[in-house]
């Protein structure tokens, strides 16, 4: 099956059931955001300077697994944000878990492998504890110290850590090859990381997906190598969206960068040419979201927003009327649904209900659109069924070869020419003339930037 059965029958239950009741409105996923501090700074992301003035705020647990229940989504993603740094992370994926949840963690990856070193040092007893050591050792997963570390850490048989788990993802974000990913998240060595956590995961039996926004620069056969090596590491699945120029992102790119946000997110005319091909990664790769939203990616149909389908919960309330678009807070989910006037939203017959929603074609406010069947078409829900139970694409081997260490590791990252520009400076390694490691850092960047412009 291309997901496992018992995750499907789930989402499909809870679907049947709302149908058989004639629900107006409920929700298939929460987007669950517990804080909005976050370690990296990525080119197309408004979090931070949305709210700016609430990055040391964090929900409470109680909140969260409230949150939950209360939309009783069969689905929670965890975001952000970076989720792993929410101090009761391990703690709230549990109790997802225990209420019956499927669970996503989107995270930037670059923590992933302490979570899972943390799982590590619960095994005490396991027979297969040593062999496990050796093997990541051996790939370079974990330094030897770390796996002394392993064997030396207290035993706590109370001690809550994240788990591998038939209803669990790490959902990782990764958008493009090492050079093209490390330029958007504006920090060199995070591919390379993300990299390491996703076969550490996969050697430790956990299921894992990537997360990718395609801008407008993006190179589709670039989005295509990605899936081919991912696929070769054995990734369970992957998401996969158009990068949206929402007010929050664009204020951060202008005020933040200097850059023009139409220099960088799509149009919808643009959206349909990056994924003209998406029919074909589906066949290809096992690419989370139903067929019909496909469809309207690649152009071949229209779709009506659903964004209430997937809400956001997150410290200052339900955030509506999507992910992305900020009209207000509400205390109650159901609050949200009533008072929230759904029919000004998204685009309708080509044409824009909102200014805003022009050029949205993302996941969260279309995808459940081909799901729920709100925009029906004769057909759709065996194409639905067909891709949802057929038979799981076999990993694509042959992306082993691709270079996707192809930025920083081989000396052409983009910071590179400012790095060589200091070494002709005379600056030596340690950063004497630029006053240590932090200073010289800076300064690299400030040559990269002004010979960007």
């Amino acid at each position: 099956m291309r997901f496992p059965l018992a995750l499907s029958a789930k989402i499909a239950r809870h679907i049947i059931k709302h149908k058989v009741r004639r629900t107006p409105k409920f929700a298939l996923v929460l987007q669950l955001e517990p804080l909005h501090t976050c370690n990296l700074t990525c080119t197309g992301c408004g979090r931070i300077r949305e709210y700016s003035t609430h990055l040391k705020d964090m929900m409470s647990l109680e909140d969260c697994l409230g949150s939950a229940s209360e939309c009783d989504a069969p689905m929670v993603s965890i975001c952000g944000g970076e989720p792993l740094i929410y101090p009761k992370i391990e703690e709230l994926v549990d109790g997802l878990l225990t209420q019956g949840r499927i669970v996503y963690i989107c995270t930037n990856g670059m923590f992933m492998r302490k979570k899972m070193r943390d799982y590590l040092s619960s095994l005490a007893n396991s027979p297969d504890l040593e062999k496990t050591l050796a093997e990541l050792v051996n790939q370079d997963l974990i330094s030897e110290k770390e796996a002394t570390g392993i064997r030396k850490a207290p035993r706590n048989s109370g001690q809550t850590v994240i788990r591998p788990s038939r209803w669990m993802y790490w959902n990782v974000h990764v958008d493009g090859l090492e050079y093209t990913h490390d330029l958007i998240v504006e920090r060199e060595g995070v591919f390379a990381e993300c990299v390491k956590a996703i076969q550490m995961a996969k050697v430790l039996g956990f299921q894992v997906a990537t997360n990718t926004t395609v801008y407008k620069e993006t190179e589709v056969q670039e989005i295509e190598q990605m899936f081919q090596y991912f696929s070769s590491m054995g990734v369970d699945g992957h998401t996969i969206s158009p990068g949206y120029d929402y007010d929050a992102a664009k204020k951060d790119m202008a005020k933040r960068l200097g850059k023009k946000p139409e220099d960088f997110f799509l149009t919808r005319a643009m959206t349909r040419e990056k994924f003209s091909k998406i029919e074909d990664w589906g066949r290809l790769f096992t690419i989370f979201g139903t067929p019909v939203y496909q469809e309207f990616l690649s152009g071949k149909r229209e779709l009506t927003c659903t964004a209430w389908a997937i809400p956001t919960r997150n410290i200052r309330g339900w955030k509506a009327p999507c992910y992305l678009m900020t009209d207000g807070h509400y205390a109650g989910y159901q609050e949200m649904l009533e008072k929230v006037n759904w029919e000004s939203y998204g685009v309708v017959e080509g044409v824009a209900r909102d200014p805003r929603c022009e050029n949205c074609m993302v996941h969260c406010g279309y995808d459940p659109s081909g799901a729920l069947g709100t925009n029906y078409k004769r057909g759709d829900n065996w194409k639905n069924i067909k891709y949802n139970f057929g038979a799981k694409p076999k990993p694509y081997l042959a992306g082993a070869k691709v270079m996707a260490f192809n930025g920083a590791s081989i000396g052409k990252g983009h910071l590179a020419q400012a790095k060589r520009a200091i070494q002709d400076t005379g600056t030596d390694s340690g950063g004497c003339q630029s006053g240590g490691g932090h200073e010289r850092r800076e300064l690299i960047e400030k040559i990269a930037e002004k010979r960007a412009k």
